[in-house]
């Protein structure tokens, strides 16, 4: 049994890129982009989402405000996700490490910054619902505010762009 599962598993290799090393680089390298970005976004509106319930307690007329605020740190998962399908193509049984090197980095970029990205705008996020909660009207100072560690997840995202333009 053993055997046949580390054929099986050979075989996959082997289809995946004939096991070369610059083609599972690239495909690590995507992998990390989505995975860290969807992380980041999950971590985010959970954070988000706790503030409302919790704020909810005290107001429950904020609930439309604070679930738009909860919902931005989502963002950062839709980043990597379409960084994506900008950089997959590139990714052949044929790519040089010189390519696969260039999607790994590109993939390391946007998912660390999605990451932590989406983790302190949820901060902001979450400071702000609940101080609605306390009763003050911060929803626009919030949600612009809320707009700036965003920025940074479109420029990685904007970098994915350019790297894949230089391949």
């Amino acid at each position: 049994m053993p055997y046949i599962l580390l054929q099986a598993g050979t075989d996959a290799v082997n289809a995946l890129g004939g096991g070369s090393p610059a083609y599972i680089l690239a495909w690590i390298g995507i992998f990390l982009m989505v995975a860290l970005s969807g992380v980041g976004s999950a971590w985010g509106t959970v954070i988000g989402g706790s503030a409302t319930v919790a704020a909810m307690k005290k107001r429950d007329d904020i609930f439309a405000n604070s679930m738009i605020l909860s919902a931005m740190p989502g963002t950062q998962g839709l980043y990597g996700f379409g960084a994506f399908f900008i950089l997959k193509d590139h990714i052949t049984p044929e790519i040089t490490m010189l390519t696969a090197a260039a999607i790994f980095g590109a993939g390391l970029i946007s998912g660390v910054t999605n990451l932590i990205s989406a983790y302190f705008q949820a901060r902001i996020v979450a400071n702000g619902i609940e101080s609605m909660g306390n009763g003050n009207n911060v929803f626009t100072n919030t949600l612009i505010l809320g707009v700036y560690p965003e920025l940074y997840a479109i420029i990685a995202f904007a970098a994915c762009f350019l790297i894949s333009g230089m391949l």
